[in-house]
C-alpha cells in the first residue's frame, strides 16, 4: 500500500469507532466550537453536567458510589466524539473498551464497597505517546499505522493500578518537534476556541480534548513546551515537572535514546486541585518501582506547607521577566505578566525583575541539541512509508543540518552542566542582595496569544526551562481584547527573528485568544510551584469554566 492509502484506511477505520448517534449531522459555521456540546442534542444534561466539573468532585462521587463510572465515561466519550469531529483531535478512540472498563469498576464497587484507587472510574486522556496493549500508536507517522503494541507504558500501567478509564489517544505533530499539531495521518488538530488558531503542540490532540472539555485531566509530553504551549494556547494548567519525578518509561518516541535533554510527561487539566489529585495518584503507586529513571521522591506536604505558610503572610519572592532578550512578546502577553506581577503585589508579596541569563546562548545550545543527529532519527521514518516532511519544522530538523559526534556531544553535556549551575548562580546573588529565598518566576511560556496556523516561530520561552529542568506550571490568565492590546507602533526589532514574530500580531485577528504565564521554579519543586499558581489562579478567578 502507499502511504497515502495507509492513512485513508487509518482515518476511516477511526470514523467507525464513532457510535452513528454521536456523529454530528450539520456541523457548526462559527469559528469557535466550544457552545455545541449544549446546542448538539447528543449529550443529555447530565453528561453536560459531568463533563463540567472538576477531576476532584468526580472521584469524590465516583468513591462514594453517588456517580457510576460508566456513566462518567459515557459522557466523555460522547464529548471526545464531538471533540474530534470538531476539532481533528484524536488518533485513536476506543470507547468499547473504555465502558468494558468502567463496567468492571462498578461491578468492583459493588462487590466491596470500595474505590479501586485515588482515580477510580475517572477517565483520562493520553497523548498518542502511550502505548496501551492491543492498541495503535502511530505517533503521527504513518509507517507506524498498523503497528500494534505488546505492552502498556509504565504510567498507564500505574494509572490502571490507581483506578483509571482510559477511552482516546491525541494527535500529535509528525516528529512532535513542533509547537503545532498536524500530520500526514490524521491532518490539523484546531483549537476549539477558533479553528484558525494552533491548538499548540506537541500535545495539541491533549491541549484541544481538554480545552473542550472531552477531557478532565489529559496526560501530555514536554521536551520544548509540548505541555506548557497547549495548555497556554487552551486556557488550561499544564505542569512540566523535573526529569525523574514522573514515569516515562516504556513510551514511544522520535530520537529515542537522546539523553542530553530528556522529554518528561505530565498533566493537562483545568485547575491546579485536579493537577495535584493526578500527581499525588501517580507517586502514590511509587513509580521508582517500575522506571529507573524516576527518583524516589514520593508527594511532600511539608514543600506545599512552606509556600502556603508564605502566601497567608504576604511572604512570597518572585522573580519576573518579560522579555528573555531574544525575542519581545506580543502586547497581550506583556498585559498578562503585568496582571500577574499587579495581583500578586497587590496581596503584598515582593517581586523583583528577574534578568533572563544567557537565554540566547540557552536557546542556540538546546536547538543544536534537537538537531544534533542531523535529522537522521526523524527522516529515516519518514523513508519507510514515503510520506513527505510537514514543513513545520524544518529550520529545526532537516537531512542537511550536520551531525556531531560523540566528542561534540560531550562538549554540549559540558555546556549545559555549566549553564545550569551558572543559573544557579543567578539566584544565590540576587538572594544575597535581597536577603531571602526566591520561590518562583513568573515568565511567559510563549511569546504570542493561542497562534494562527504555522506561524508559531520561536520556543525560546519554553525550551530554554527544559535545558534547565526546571519545574514549571502553566496559569491561564486572561484573553487578547482588541481594544487594549494595541499593535506597538514604536516597535525596533531586537533580531531577524523578533522582527518576524512581531509582524504576525494583528489585534483583530487574536481578539479573544487565550493568554498565559508560566510559574518557574527551581528543579524538583513541584509541590511548590503548583502552590503558587494555584493562589495566582485564585487571584485572577480563573477556576475554569467552559
Amino acid at each position: 500500500m502507499t502511504w497515502e492509502q495507509v492513512v485513508e484506511d487509518k482515518r476511516a477505520r477511526l470514523e467507525a469507532t464513532i457510535p452513528s448517534e454521536w456523529w454530528i449531522k450539520l456541523k457548526p459555521t462559527e469559528d469557535s466550537v466550544m457552545a455545541y456540546p449544549k446546542q448538539s442534542g447528543i449529550m443529555t444534561p447530565e453528561e453536560l453536567s459531568i463533563t463540567e466539573s472538576s477531576a476532584v468532585d468526580l472521584v469524590a462521587q465516583l468513591a462514594s458510589g453517588k456517580l457510576t463510572s460508566v456513566a462518567v465515561t459515557t459522557a466523555f466519550c460522547k464529548r471526545a466524539a464531538l471533540a474530534h469531529q470538531l476539532t481533528n483531535c484524536a488518533l485513536e478512540f476506543f470507547p468499547e473498551i473504555a465502558l468494558k472498563r468502567a463496567k468492571e469498576l462498578d461491578d468492583t464497587f459493588q462487590k466491596t464497597g470500595k474505590p479501586v484507587g485515588p482515580l477510580h472510574g475517572l477517565p483520562i486522556s493520553l497523548k498518542d505517546q502511550f502505548r496501551i496493549k492491543g492498541l495503535e500508536t502511530s505517533m503521527g507517522y504513518a509507517a507506524w499505522v498498523g503497528k500494534y503494541d505488546t505492552y502498556n507504558s509504565v504510567l498507564v500501567d500505574l494509572l490502571l493500578k490507581a483506578g483509571a478509564v482510559f477511552y482516546v489517544k491525541t494527535s500529535v505533530p509528525q516528529s512532535l518537534m513542533v509547537c503545532e499539531t498536524i500530520n500526514n495521518v490524521s491532518g490539523r488538530t484546531v483549537n476549539p476556541r477558533n479553528k484558525n488558531w494552533s491548538c499548540g503542540g506537541s500535545s495539541g490532540g491533549e491541549g484541544a480534548i481538554v480545552g473542550f472539555r472531552g477531557g478532565i485531566i489529559g496526560v501530555g509530553t514536554d521536551i520544548g513546551g509540548s505541555i506548557r504551549v497547549p495548555s497556554a494556547f487552551n486556557f488550561l494548567y499544564g505542569l512540566r515537572p523535573s526529569h525523574g519525578r514522573l514515569p516515562y518509561g516504556k513510551m514511544a518516541n522520535s530520537m529515542e535514546g537522546q539523553e542530553t535533554v530528556h522529554s518528561v510527561c505530565g498533566p493537562l487539566t483545568h485547575s491546579v486541585a485536579d493537577m495535584r489529585l493526578f500527581v499525588k495518584a501517580v507517586l502514590a503507586e511509587q513509580p521508582w518501582q517500575y522506571d529507573s529513571k524516576v527518583i524516589p521522591m514520593p508527594w511532600r506536604d511539608s514543600e506545599a506547607e512552606v509556600i502556603k505558610s508564605k502566601i497567608g503572610s504576604g511572604g512570597l519572592t518572585l522573580g519576573f521577566y518579560n522579555c528573555d532578550g531574544v525575542v519581545l512578546p506580543h502586547p497581550p502577553i506583556l498585559r498578562g505578566i503585568q496582571t500577574v506581577v499587579d495581583a500578586m503585589k497587590e496581596k503584598g508579596h515582593t517581586i523583583v525583575p528577574w534578568k533572563p541569563y544567557k537565554h540566547d546562548f540557552a536557546v542556540n545550545l538546546i536547538n543544536g541539541i534537537y538537531a544534533s543527529d542531523g535529522g537522521t532519527d526523524v527522516f529515516n521514518t519518514l523513508k519507510e512509508s514515503g510520506e513527505p516532511a510537514i514543513p513545520n519544522f524544518a529550520d529545526l530538523i532537516n537531512p542537511s543540518l550536520p551531525k556531531i559526534d560523540m566528542n561534540q556531544l560531550w562538549d554540549v553535556h559540558l555546556q549545559k552542566w555549566a549553564f545550569q549551575s551558572e543559573y544557579l548562580e543567578q539566584f544565590r546573588a540576587v538572594e544575597a542582595e535581597l536577603g531571602r529565598e526566591i520561590d518562583a518566576i513568573i515568565a511567559p511560556i510563549t511569546p504570542t496569544a493561542a497562534i494562527r496556523h504555522n506561524q508559531f516561530k520561536y520556543y525560546g520561552y519554553a525550551s530554554a526551562i527544559n535545558l534547565l529542568d526546571y519545574t514549571s506550571v502553566v496559569v491561564p490568565v486572561t484573553f487578547v481584547d482588541k481594544n487594549i492590546d494595541k499593535k506597538n507602533a514604536e516597535f525596533s526589532p531586537l533580531n531577524d527573528m523578533d522582527k518576524t514574530v512581531q509582524a504576525e500580531y494583528d489585534p483583530e485577528a487574536y481578539h479573544g485568544a487565550p493568554v498565559a504565564v508560566q510559574i518557574v521554579g527551581r528543579r524538583l519543586t513541584e509541590e511548590r510551584v503548583m502552590a503558587i499558581a494555584e493562589e495566582i489562579g485564585r487571584l485572577l478567578g480563573n477556576e475554569i469554566t467552559p
